[in-house]
C-alpha cells in the first residue's frame, strides 16, 4: 500500500506539473476561446442584471417559475424551439467584480483534484493482474481514453462548447492521465518484480 500511495503521489505531481505546462507554456488552455467584441457594455449590462449573484445561466430561459407542472413544462418546451430561432443561444457562468485571476486556493484545488486523480488510478492499477510495463500503460490509456470523453463530449454535444476547445481540453486530459500513468505504472511494476523475486526466493 505505501508503494501504491507512493505511485499515485509521484503521479499526481507528474499530472499537474503537466497541466501547468498545458495551460501556461502552451495555447491548449487558451483554444477556442474568444473574447467578447465591445465587451464593456456587455459587462455593463451583465452587472446591471444579475448583480453580486454568482451562477450557471443558459439562454435564452425557458421561462418556467420554481415547481413548474409537468404541463407547464411540456408547453414551456413546445414554445423553446421558437424563442431558439429568433434568439442567440448559449450558457453564461457569471462572478460579480472582485474575482481574482489566479487565486492559490484554485492551484491547490487543482493539484488536490489530480493527486486525487492519480491516486484512484493507482489504486486501480494495483488491482489489476498486469504481468508487463506496456499491458499496465494499456490500461492507463483507457483510463484516459475514459476521463478524457466524460465530460468534454456532452459538453459539445448539449452546450455546443467549440471542437477546438474539446479537442484541446481532451489533449490536455489524455496527455495528463497518460503521464500520471507512466510513473504509476512504472512503480507498480518495480513492485511485481520485486514481490515475484520474493516468491522465488522463498
Amino acid at each position: 500500500m505505501k508503494r501504491v500511495l507512493l505511485a499515485g503521489v509521484l503521479g499526481g505531481i507528474a499530472m499537474f506539473v503537466w497541466s501547468s505546462i498545458a495551460h501556461i507554456a502552451l495555447p491548449l488552455g487558451r483554444t477556442g476561446i474568444k473574447e467578447i467584441p465591445n465587451e464593456q457594455a456587455v459587462l455593463s449590462g451583465m452587472q446591471a442584471q444579475l448583480g453580486t449573484t454568482s451562477g450557471l445561466y443558459a439562454f435564452p430561459g425557458m421561462g418556467l417559475g420554481p415547481n413548474p407542472t409537468r404541463q407547464e413544462e411540456n408547453a414551456a418546451m413546445q414554445q423553446y424551439e421558437q424563442k431558439l430561432a429568433a434568439n442567440p443561444s448559449g450558457i453564461l457562468i457569471y462572478h460579480p467584480p472582485g474575482a481574482k485571476a489566479l487565486a492559490p486556493s484554485q492551484l491547490v484545488t487543482e493539484f488536490l483534484t489530480e493527486l486525487a486523480e492519480a491516486l484512484l488510478l493507482a489504486l486501480l492499477l494495483a488491482q489489476t493482474s498486469l504481468p508487463t510495463f506496456a499491458s499496465r500503460i494499456g490500461f492507463v490509456i483507457i483510463a484516459a481514453l475514459m476521463a478524457a470523453i466524460t465530460t468534454n463530449l456532452p459538453y459539445w454535444n448539449w452546450y455546443g462548447f467549440p471542437t477546438s476547445y474539446t479537442t484541446a481540453y481532451m489533449s490536455i486530459e489524455f496527455v495528463g492521465y497518460l503521464v500520471a500513468g507512466l510513473v504509476v505504472a512504472a512503480i507498480l511494476k518495480t513492485r511485481t518484480a520485486a514481490s515475484r523475486s520474493f516468491a522465488v526466493a522463498a
